[in-house]
């Protein structure tokens, strides 16, 4: 018989061990982190506990995912609650860029709103050429990415060159009317792969914000 033929043989015979007791202790197999030969009920028990580590570092993994997202979902709940206090646009933009700066961290934060007509003297109702705004019509929901090359770099002024990484929400359901740039000095912290579904939501409350002070 060949090795196949054998592991087609054991396949078929799920008692034969059962049957053939003395041959677990009997059989030797290689160990997993070194050279010596083991039984191999030894070796089961080691492939056993390899999976019990992997499993508890899941576990871990997935509960502190977990508390992150509790955390974030309490802090965009006091976002809303601090937007729906404001009385006017000034307060509101206000609101929202203290809030991303100092609950999110997030140091670097400019708005633009366009089809609406902002206070006068506000940067958010600043010109935007007709190529930026296009471009964010065509975002389907926010995006995170380098910051290298961004147009929307321009937006941060004198902060332009400390600015690492980008994340854009644009502000609007069906098309947008303006977009919320966040910018980070931290490379990794807007990544391409990184979810955006509390960016959605922060975006969400923005754009009901704005459009009902305006």
């Amino acid at each position: 018989m060949d090795e196949r033929e054998i592991a087609e043989f054991l396949r078929g015979q799920p008692g034969f061990f059962d049957r053939h007791p003395d041959l677990l202790e009997s059989i030797l197999v290689p160990h997993p982190h070194g050279d010596r030969a083991i039984p191999l009920t030894e070796r089961q028990v080691l492939g056993l506990r390899e999976k019990i580590r992997s499993l508890e570092g899941r576990l871990a993994e997935l509960v502190g995912n977990a508390s992150d997202n509790d955390a974030i979902g309490e802090k965009v709940h006091r976002l809303a609650l601090a937007l729906l206090a404001t009385r006017d646009f000034a307060g509101c933009a206000q609101t929202l860029y203290l809030h991303l700066r100092e609950d999110f961290a997030v140091p670097h934060v400019a708005m633009r709103i366009w089809g609406r007509t902002p206070p006068p003297g506000a940067a958010e109702g600043d010109a935007v050429a007709e190529a930026l705004r296009l471009e964010v019509d065509r975002l389907a929901g926010p995006v995170c990415s380098p910051a290298s090359s961004s147009p929307f770099l321009d937006w941060f002024d004198g902060a332009r060159e400390h600015v690492r990484s980008l994340a854009l929400v644009p502000l609007g359901q069906t098309r947008a009317f303006g977009l919320l740039v966040l910018g980070s000095e931290d490379a990794q912290r807007f990544y391409p792969e990184m979810g955006t579904l509390f960016l959605r939501r922060i975006g969400e409350l923005a754009a009901a914000a704005v459009l009902s002070r305006l």
